[in-house]
């Protein structure tokens, strides 16, 4: 088994993704935290995470996995990676809760795109892994259910575990594509958060920010209508993410902003239901993380 688990991060490894190990039969990596971090070696210089350890040299996993048969886990950000995790409902015996494969189908097909075919392994609990190549110079982080219910992403911060890995629950196989593929850029648009839009001076009046919020509201709803296809989702989301920050506040009531996108996304070409369910959860995203006015500098 130690053979097998070794083959499997070399392979990583020869895709030019970074690896690390993770306890035997687990999921938990095997590397010490920064507690018992003994400050030699490579920590001399300060404690290194597992993200930072995590490598592609050949000897360095041929050493580290003579020692022990551990689990592989790659570091996604490092290896340039974005993993779609597509998880199963927690309860499994419910036939009316759907899976992460398929709310993220349907997101696919709002969106007018099929499901992207590209490297893909099964979970220990039968979830899938779809692995993509993150584009140059976007450093994109970890989400939940960001994109759908049950669908997380892997990037900056995160890491999966390899195909070849095994867990009481069972093992991580690989499915099909022998490739990563590029991670499509309506996916990108919906990971990628939204730019910070430009504050009011601290030192202006609560009018000047309503101001403000509303020149945004103006420009975001015409983002939303004008979008095209294959593209409006995607838009409504970031315009729901970029303007929730002003309900957070108190510059719009979140029952404008709701009824001006709806709208916008309906002239679009999106249903009723497409752009509630959307906004629902871009608006209570942005709401939460945005509790605290923060001024322009």
């Amino acid at each position: 088994m130690s053979e097998d688990l070794m083959r499997a991060a070399l392979e990583a490894a020869a895709r030019g993704w970074h690896v690390f190990p993770l306890r035997p039969g687990t999921k938990r990596p095997a590397l010490h935290g920064e507690a018992a971090c003994p400050r030699t070696g490579v920590c001399a210089s300060g404690h290194r995470k597992w993200e930072q350890r995590a490598t592609a040299d050949p000897d360095r996993i041929r050493a580290t996995w003579s020692r022990a048969p551990y689990n592989v886990g790659i570091a996604t950000g490092p290896s340039g990676l974005v993993v779609i995790d597509l998880d199963l409902p927690k309860d499994k015996g419910s036939s009316d809760a759907p899976s992460g494969a398929a709310t993220f189908q349907a997101l696919c097909e709002r969106a007018g795109h099929a499901v992207p075919g590209t490297y893909r392994t099964r979970t220990a609990s039968g979830g899938e892994h779809l692995h993509f190549t993150a584009p140059d110079g976007v450093r994109l982080a970890n989400t939940a259910g960001t994109i759908a219910p049950l669908v997380d992403t892997r990037a900056w911060g995160g890491y999966v575990v390899a195909a070849g890995s095994r867990t009481p629950a069972g093992a991580y196989e690989a499915l099909c594509g022998s490739v990563a593929a590029p991670l499509p850029s309506w996916l990108q648009s919906i990971l990628q958060p939204a730019p910070r839009a430009p504050q009011a001076p601290s030192v202006a009046v609560a009018g000047q920010s309503r101001r403000y919020a509303d020149v945004a509201l103006t420009a975001e709803t015409r983002n939303v209508a004008t979008a095209q296809r294959g593209a409006r989702e995607a838009a409504l989301f970031r315009a729901a993410r970029a303007l929730g920050r002003f309900v957070a506040w108190g510059d719009l009531p979140r029952h404008v902003v709701e009824q001006a996108l709806q709208e916008a996304g309906e002239a679009a070409g999106l249903t009723d239901a497409e752009c509630r369910s959307t906004l629902r959860s871009a608006l209570n995203w942005s709401i939460a993380h945005n509790t605290v006015r923060r001024d322009a500098a």
